[in-house]
């Protein structure tokens, strides 16, 4: 049983600094979304960039901060273990830094978590601890598999970045496919292998991230949201935005700021 005890969310250029010196009892995950943070563990300096997951054991010594002008985002989430839980990753008395294929998943994942903190719903201990064993999971599986070859991640990053242009579109494995001159099959396949996520799970998670920032910061209403973003059916955009996020639209539409 994985017992959460904090979820932090750090990003901007505020100055950040976090030390250890005699180590923390527990362990620490971090996962970085965007820009470029600096850790030394055991006076070793670690350079932590986009995607870059970072777990760190128990009564390591460490200490992180941020670097002078470079805006980053990141997430902290401390844990402790009460009971066996059979992932090798929570065996290793080495910080483990990678950069995973499926840090957007990841990253997904430790939204939901801060959110689900942040506004201290009932039952949050219970869905942290389910969301990190979930991460932890994933995150043992690649680790066990050994890096993708630089191909295929590149090609993964390929793919990636035309959803981001189009996802708004119909995005099919046969346009994929063309993209980095495979077969529809074998793209599918490649994408899911490097991002643990299928092309329509990717494609509406994007959409899904845009969703939430339009229904906090625009005036469109989420027949107008649901309907630029693709989907023909208001129905099943609040069913995928439900089964995606937790929560309705609406929920989200409440912390809309005013458009000027």
């Amino acid at each position: 049983m994985l017992d959460v005890l904090t979820v932090s969310h750090h990003s901007g250029t505020m100055p950040w600094f976090e030390e250890h010196e005699q180590g923390s009892r527990s362990y620490t995950f971090i996962l970085v979304g965007y820009g470029r943070c600096v850790y030394w563990i055991e006076e070793s300096k670690t350079v932590l960039d986009k995607g870059d997951v970072l777990l760190i054991p128990p009564r390591t010594r460490f200490y992180g901060k941020s670097i002078p002008s470079l805006s980053h985002e990141k997430y902290v989430i401390t844990f402790n273990v009460s009971i066996d839980v059979p992932l090798p990753l929570l065996h290793q008395s080495e910080t483990l830094h990678m950069n995973p294929g499926i840090a957007d998943l990841l990253l997904s994942r430790l939204q939901t978590m801060h959110e689900e903190w942040g506004e201290r719903l009932p039952y949050r201990e219970v869905m942290a601890a389910a969301l990190l064993l979930e991460a932890l999971t994933r995150l043992t599986r690649e680790w066990e598999q050994g890096p993708h070859s630089s191909a295929k991640h590149r090609q993964a990053e390929q793919l990636k970045a035309y959803i981001k242009n189009h996802y708004r579109e119909k995005v099919t494995k046969d346009e994929l496919g063309a993209v980095i001159d495979r077969s529809p099959n074998y793209t599918a396949s490649l994408f899911k292998e490097v991002t643990g996520q299928t092309i329509s799970d990717y494609v509406h998670a994007t959409r899904v991230k845009t969703a939430i920032y339009m229904l906090r910061h625009s005036a469109l209403t989420v027949s107008d949201i649901a309907d630029y973003l693709g989907y023909s059916d208001p129905s099943y955009f609040h069913r995928t935005f439900r089964k995606l996020t937790g929560a309705s639209p609406s929920v989200y539409m409440k912390e809309r700021v005013e458009v000027q």
